[in-house]
């Protein structure tokens, strides 16, 4: 399957790298490109992307706004934000605009392409050293936390449940596997149909789910 991407950068060198790169890569294709938030939304409606590549910082539309454009917008697409370290502020925002990931500037080139994949197959958790750190600290923060008990979580089996807690914990499907003796298919299965009951897009909106429902909690 051929992945089409849109690279959103308002820097021509950045998007220019990841294009040459990815000519080398018969499996993604890019579709277009943008130098701003409004173009980054208007390509994904005119070519329908499987990923959208998206710089947060670009002039008139940010990157959080388009990627709330792009997920209102349409339930194929997903969003990979591009971050940098010192810019968790914004990867606050783009989590709530409903980003499926994140991948730093400075990752290899190959790194990033491999992000693409992934996002693309419908996973988010990429790079857990940063996105458990970016959640947990997202959850810490008063906005992030409704003022309100933690809703219960319904429709759900047992199994289903402990599933979506290690989910909450930042586990990857074969980590899950080895913590709750099954099969990484079957763990991957549960992950799957949780996604489908909870109406979630992806793991990072599972992940938030498990800290806003009271299934994970950190420590104070």
């Amino acid at each position: 399957m051929t992945v089409r991407v849109v690279l959103a950068d308002d820097q021509p060198l950045v998007r220019s790298g990841l294009r040459v790169i990815m000519a080398d890569h018969p499996d993604l294709e890019v579709v277009g490109e943008a130098a701003t938030g409004a173009e980054a939304v208007q390509l994904a409606r005119d070519a329908g992307p499987d990923v959208v590549v998206m710089d947060i910082r670009m002039p008139g539309m940010d990157g959080i706004e388009a990627t709330r454009l792009i997920t209102a917008g349409s339930a194929t697409t997903r969003v990979l934000v591009l971050t940098t370290f010192d810019e968790d502020d914004h990867v606050y925002g783009a989590l709530r605009a409903g980003a499926s990931g994140f991948v730093v500037k400075d990752m290899a080139l190959d790194d990033i392409l491999a992000a693409i994949r992934v996002v693309a197959s419908g996973d988010a958790l990429i790079a857990p050293g940063v996105t458990r750190r970016l959640i947990s600290d997202f959850i810490r923060r008063p906005a992030a936390v409704p003022e309100r008990s933690p809703r219960p979580v319904e429709g759900i089996t047992e199994r289903e449940r402990e599933v979506l807690t290690l989910v909450g914990r930042g586990r990857s499907n074969t980590e899950i596997a080895e913590e709750l003796f099954i099969t990484v298919a079957t763990a991957k299965s549960h992950v799957s149909r949780l996604l489908t009951k909870l109406g979630a897009r992806d793991r990072v909106q599972l992940v938030i789910t498990a800290y806003e429902t009271g299934l994970v909690t950190l420590p104070r």
